[in-house]
This record gives structure tokens, sequence and C-alpha cells, in this order.
């Protein structure tokens, strides 16, 4: 793990219990919160084997051995549950716009360029099977789950954008313009950077088969998100290799696997 990963542990974010309600509305308590968890943490499992229409709540409920009474406590539905663990992304979303809005000054641009970019494919990981859903639900018309996606990613997009404004403001006087090399609308070097990060997430594994390590992944897109949003070239830093082609984890969870409680 790299030392500027290290570093923004000061920097994590520990999730908020908020209270969890049942399907006939009493307030569970710590134990109902653990099951609840445990049938969210066995849908998980169950979607990224299984094809998401194939998954019943009886599986759910055998992978997290429980019964499908004590499921039906806490969700209308598997598709209720696919829907708390997507909003769940959103919130991850907002903690991941954190590690964006950091230092970016000469001195530490290049540090928090790789730590965004590996922090983003953590967070892409720890949440494949469910964007493999939403995005399949997306392609089918599911308005919902489209639009938690969008907020999910515009949370980072909007974020990065005012990065980008304040750290190369145009010198012509328009007020929302960008010097940025990579183009003068913030918010679009933004949403194509995003988009590009999104995309390489997704078909990371794809690249690997190529023979493209994870490692050369996370430098190329961190020297391009550094250029875009400095208008500098980034630090020479070979990657080894003999470094490991799986992405590094945020420490202490900076982006954590999954929303516990709603």
């Amino acid at each position: 793990m790299s030392a500027e990963l290290r570093g923004t542990e000061a920097a994590i974010v520990n999730l908020n219990f908020e209270p969890v309600a049942t399907t006939d509305g009493r307030l569970a308590g710590e134990r109902g919160r653990q099951t609840r968890q445990r049938l969210l943490d066995a849908t998980v499992e169950l979607l990224s084997t299984t094809s998401w229409r194939s998954v019943k709540v009886t599986d759910i409920a055998r992978q997290a051995r429980t019964s499908p009474a004590t499921f039906y406590q806490y969700f209308a539905n598997v598709e209720e549950a696919i829907r708390v663990l997507a909003e769940g992304m959103v919130d991850e979303a907002a903690q991941l716009a954190e590690l964006v809005g950091g230092d970016w000054s000469e001195e530490t641009s290049w540090a928090t360029a790789h730590t965004v970019t590996e922090g983003f494919l953590a967070y892409w990981e720890d949440n494949r099977a469910v964007f493999r859903v939403v995005d399949l639900a997306t392609e089918e018309g599911d308005r919902e789950l489209r639009g938690i996606r969008v907020r999910a990613l515009n949370a980072v997009t909007v974020a990065l954008s005012q990065v980008i404004l304040a750290a190369c403001p145009s010198t012509g006087g328009a007020g929302r313009s960008t010097a940025s090399p990579a183009g003068s609308d913030p918010m679009a070097v933004a949403g194509a950077i995003v988009a590009m990060f999104a995309s390489v997430s997704a078909h990371r594994y794809g690249f690997e088969y190529w023979g493209i390590r994870t490692p050369h992944l996370i430098d190329t897109q961190a020297r391009l998100l550094h250029w875009a949003v400095t208008g500098r070239e980034a630090q020479a830093s070979p990657v080894a290799a003999s470094e490991t082609a799986r992405p590094a984890k945020l420490v202490g969870r900076a982006v954590p696997r999954r929303r516990r409680a709603t």
C-alpha cells in the first residue's frame, strides 16, 4: 500500500448508525441491525455469482443463515434490498468526493492524484456486484436505479470540477471557465475524467487479461487526472514489475464497503 494512501487514514469518515426500521415500523435493536447487515452482505455475495433476476429471498436467507420470514422483517423483496445497497454507494461516493477535495498544491498534488485514483478503484471494486446490477437495470429502463447511479458519480464529478476550477482558474475572467489543458468547462473535464475512472474500473479484469497490470492503470489514470487538474506533468514514479495486480484498499475503509444502516 502506498505511503500517500496510508496518509488518508486521518481523514477517515466513520459511518453514523441511523435508526433502522423494520417493515412493520418498529425500530431494530443492535441484534436486528446485525441481522439486516448479514442479509445485505448475503445479497452482495449472491449478486457476485448469480444473475440478479435469479436471486430469490430464500437464497439470501439461506446465505445469511436465517429464514425468509426474517428477511421480510427488513425488506419487502429482493429489489428493495438491492436499492438499499445502491443507496449505500451514494453515501460512499460522498466520502470519495472528500478525497478529491484534498491538497492539490504543487508539493502534494501528485500524491493526491494517486490517492484519488486508488480510492476510486477501491470504491468500484467494493461495489462491483451492485454496480453491475444497477447498470443492467438502467439498460432495462429502471429510472430509480439509474438516478442512484447518477447521484453517486455526480458527487465525485462536482467535487472534481470545483478542484479543477480552483487549481486552474481562467485568466480571461469568465467565472465558470478553467485554464485546464484538458478543456475550458470544468464540469466537462471532470465528467470525462470520472467516466474514464468508471470505465477502467469496470473493465479492470479485462485489462489484466490483456496483460495490462493494475498498478500501471492506476499510474496512467493518476497522471491524466493530475494533468487535467493542475496543468502540470506528474512526478516520475516508475511502477515496479513486482507490484501486485490487485488495487490497494483504503486504510480503515475510508471508502467503506457498504452502508451499514439507513
